[in-house]
């Protein structure tokens, strides 16, 4: 009986076809619908594989009737729900949207969303995910997941220190959330939430070969393979990419500073940035059945550190990541009548070093010639997460849906190195005179960060209750108990209206929490900033309205208004002793803003996304938030030429960027920046890809803010971060 339905499903799929491609732009979204809807009901009756009848819909219908397609998103709940139901302002990026606006990293695809905008900070160009002007150098307040499982480093909060970026060949699809997310997924999940879902293989379903070459140097080859062995499912990704990075110039530094105090020459600049990359991704996702498992390594070496830790240029210093990942899932969805259980252990190892190089933060002669070798400081760490959760969905209770879960996570920073020529010798116990030999105070007191460990257990609980026929209320609390600090309760209330037949309010409020990390907590003997053991978690509570308006089956605009109020925010305060800042729950934000977007499918060959954001910010005494982009635009067209050429056309501005209080230069300018790319798809064989890319293609000078006057009024780089000029892509793909 399983052969017979299937073989019906791909009889009757062209004529679905045939009746959606011969209709109006009017009926074709509900035709594509029907057909989505038809294939998601045959899965229910178990009847096998129905992925390549999706690929099929895929490859035909393509970008402009996906942009017409409502997504589905279990980002803000833990399950699968429509994106106008989910009580959270979300966003899906897919494969098809990435390849479509030719991103070759997942910073290009991030750009795309809604009040998000990719900052950098001195220390590698290192990303800064901005949302609703909270921004932050380390940008702990952003929760990034790879298949649903956070990639959290707890010595600073963020992606690790040796990010490097992510390739996106092997992303299936992006989950966004702005907003709050800790009554899911607790610490972190505070301005927002990014979910990168890799390839099985059902979305790849044979095997991928491709290469990419394009300015600095840049080279790029994957492989991807999907099949079946043994009975398992199988995907096997492999991604490489070496660059020597743009070379943009910085006319003044940090050390440029100190040469005009001691009459010296010793700085680099002017000079270039250090942004040379060598990076090596490789996945394997086995599943059958229920099971599913996953292991990754992400290899970032050559790093180079953009315009310096200390703003000092550094051409020399080489840094290398490796992150390494398993993980095994039990899910079944039918374990009893009502009952849809989830059980998960996953593992998560992360090491950033030298790479067979010093770091300097500033160049020989540093301060008046007594740093002949340079000012050196060679830090590493090691650690390591083991996560246990376990959830399950009851659907016994008419018209609710309740979801559970509890989970254990312990986080070990198990090594520390600490080599420098400057700091607390632990062989003497007195500070390094000036020119010192590099020591050794790994493993002792005086290292920059003790080895330390955090246990978290947590339990949640999550119920939507459909108490009308267009209203659906969510409520949500989760609790978490940390070991070095005490407890935080994170609560989430939406109501869901369908207005009208396509028109959906929601009305949201979330409670959210970011834990202070290793270094906020125990840093010592770090020449700038110190860690406090009593600081409290930081919280934000949000309160969204969000209207999503279907005006036509090729028109939908979507409008968000959102209020929010942090506390207890962790900045660093000068020591009144020393020279330098401690950490401490001073700080406070509020701010306001509406993110707007609409979809329009122009013609049958011819679609516009077009997005516009504006925030405003303020502080602890009343003042506008530094760095983070008061407004926000983003348009893309997606235009088929002649059949199989598409040209997408980016534009993206970023505005209203104010200094830090105090900070006398100029107002940051405006950045605009245009992108094209050129794609030829073989629709009918599915085989050949070729693609050409310019990005900036007006060469426009575009610069991320540097930081504003230290303690004592100076600025290091005065003429801000240069971003890349105008850069060129040639790509090629090929499927068998």
């Amino acid at each position: 009986m399983s052969n017979f339905f299937q073989s019906t499903v791909w009889l009757i799929c062209p004529l679905f076809l045939f009746i959606a491609t011969s209709c109006n732009a009017d009926e074709e979204k509900n035709n594509i619908q029907t057909i989505r809807e038809n294939i998601q009901y045959l899965k229910t009756l178990e009847l096998g594989d129905l992925s390549d009848v999706e690929v099929v819909l895929d490859d035909v219908f393509d970008i402009f009737d996906a942009l017409l397609i409502e997504k589905n998103v279990s980002v803000a709940t833990g399950y699968q729900q429509k994106m106008t139901r989910a009580p959270a302002v979300t966003n899906v990026v897919t494969a098809m949207d990435i390849e479509a606006i030719g991103a070759t990293d997942l910073d290009e695809v991030l750009e795309t969303i809604p009040g998000l905008h990719v900052a950098r900070r001195n220390y590698g160009y290192n990303q800064i995910y901005t949302m609703r002007g909270i921004y932050n150098d380390f940008n702990p307040q952003i929760l990034m997941l790879i298949n649903n499982i956070p990639i959290t480093v707890l010595s600073t909060g963020n992606r690790g220190t040796i990010w490097g970026g992510m390739p996106v060949n092997n992303i299936a699809h992006i989950e966004i959330i702005r907003g709050p997310g800790s009554a899911v997924y607790g610490t972190n999940a505070f301005a927002g939430v990014i979910n990168v879902i890799t390839k099985t293989n059902k979305d790849i379903k044979g095997t991928e070969v491709g290469a990419r070459v394009g300015s600095f140097s840049t080279e790029d080859a994957w492989l991807l393979h999907g099949d079946t062995w043994l009975g398992f499912d199988v995907a096997v990704a492999l991604e490489y990419h070496d660059t020597n990075g743009q070379r943009e110039r910085i006319e003044a530094d940090a050390q440029t500073v100190f040469d005009n105090l001691f009459n010296t020459h010793a700085s680099l600049a002017p000079g270039s940035v250090n942004l040379q990359r060598h990076n090596l991704d490789a996945r394997i996702d086995l599943s059958k059945d229920h099971w599913q498992f996953r292991a990754g390594y992400q290899g970032r070496h050559n790093w180079g550190v953009g315009a310096g830790d200390a703003q000092a240029l550094d051409p020399i210093g080489r840094f290398q990541a490796d992150r390494f990942n398993i993980d095994l899932t039990y899910h079944n969805p039918k374990i009893t009548e009502n009952w849809d259980i989830t059980a998960q252990m996953s593992f998560f190892d992360s090491i950033d070093n030298l790479d067979d190089s010093n770091q300097v933060l500033f160049p020989p002669g540093a301060f008046g010639g007594s740093y002949p070798e340079g000012y050196i400081g060679n830090p590493s760490i090691s650690e390591n997460i083991i996560r246990f959760d376990l959830s399950g969905i009851y659907s016994g209770i008419d018209d609710h849906l309740l979801r559970v879960g509890i989970g254990y996570n312990l986080a070990d920073v198990y090594k520390v190195t600490h080599i420098a020529n400057f700091g607390i010798d632990p062989n003497t116990l007195e500070e390094l005179p000036p020119g010192s030999p590099l020591i050794d105070a790994s493993d002792t007191p005086y290292a920059f960060l003790p080895e330390k460990s955090r246990r978290n257990s947590y339990l949640f609980l999550q119920d939507s209750w459909q108490f009308a026929p267009d209203w659906e209320f969510t409520a949500g609390l989760r609790y978490d108990d940390y070991s070095d600090f005490g407890n935080r309760m994170s609560p989430r209330l939406a109501l869901v209206w369908k207005t009208a037949p396509d028109l959906t309010t929601k009305l949201l409020y979330g409670d959210a929490f970011r834990a202070p990390v290793l270094s906020e907590l125990y840093n010592v003997n770090n020449p700038v900033a110190l860690g406090n053991p009593n600081l409290k978690p930081e919280v934000i509570n949000t309160t969204e309205l969000v209207f999503d308006y279907q005006i036509t089956p090729t028109l939908n605009l979507a409008t968000n208004l959102f209020y929010y109020d942090w506390r207890d925010r962790i900045i660093y305060q000068p020591d009144p002793v020393t020279d330098t800042f401690t950490a401490t729950n001073a700080g406070e934000q509020r701010g306001y803003g509406i993110e707007w977007e609409g979809r329009w499918k122009a013609t049958k060959n011819f679609s516009l996304l077009l997005n516009y954001a504006v925030q405003h910010a303020t502080d602890e005494q009343d003042r506008e938030v530094p760095n983070a982009p008061g407004q926000e635009a983003y348009l893309r067209a997606d235009w088929l030429v002649i059949p199989n050429w598409y040209l997408d056309t980016q534009i993206n501005w970023i505005a209203d960027r104010t200094r830090t209080f105090g900070d006398p230069r100029p107002a940051i300018d405006d950045d605009t920046t245009l992108d094209i790319t050129l794609r030829y798809k073989d629709i009918r064989q599915g085989r050949w890809n070729f693609a050409f890319g310019i990005r900036n293609i007006l060469d426009a000078d575009t610069r991320e803010p540097s930081q504003g006057p230290d303690s004592f009024g100076l600025i290091s780089i005065p003429n801000d971060l240069p971003l890349a000029g105008r850069n060129y892509f040639l790509e090629l793909r090929y499927r068998f």
